[in-house]
């Protein structure tokens, strides 16, 4: 479960979430770089496509200060159905992503995680601030700020451009 920090916070380095084994991990600790956060899910149509992206970028920008923060979630169409152990060895087995996985959430709902309703806070959505489908995308900048949201359907290799332009 994320929890939130301060009541107001102003940037996503107020926040402190679980990672998948079940430790904190203060947002802080990636002060100074861009981050990638994305809603997993390991039974999705575009689960292959995803990672695949998500790991070249990662290579290929993670020593210019790229970070990518994976949430999993199961809360379409129960794509996320596996426990953290189980999501985790997945993801390194099978696409071998050296990104962080945190501990599975919903981003929508009363139960959204503080995270995610700070991360939708007017960045619009076809249905309002919603989270659509696995694998919505939120870009933000070194200090912090959310400055792009993504559809799921929304290639990671080409938000290239948005990403090399905030790691300047």
């Amino acid at each position: 479960m994320t929890t939130l920090a301060p009541n107001n916070p102003d940037s996503i380095y107020a926040f402190t979430v679980k990672d998948a084994k079940g430790n904190d991990v203060d947002l802080n600790i990636y002060r100074g770089k861009v981050m990638l956060i994305v809603n997993v899910a390991s039974k999705c149509g575009m689960t292959n496509s995803n990672y695949t992206e998500l790991n070249q970028l990662y290579e290929k920008y993670k020593d210019q200060g790229l970070e990518i923060l994976a949430f999993p979630c199961n809360q379409f169409g129960e794509e996320e159905p596996g426990s953290n152990v189980e999501i985790s060895e997945f993801v390194c087995t099978r696409f071998r992503s050296e990104f962080p996985i945190f501990d599975k959430i919903e981003v929508n709902g009363d139960n959204a995680s503080p995270l995610y309703k700070y991360l939708k806070l007017g960045k619009w959505g076809i249905f309002g601030d919603d989270i659509q489908w696995n694998f919505a995308k939120f870009l933000v900048s070194k200090d912090g700020q959310v400055v792009h949201r993504y559809y799921p359907t929304t290639s990671p290799l080409s938000l290239e451009y948005d990403i090399k332009k905030l790691l300047e």
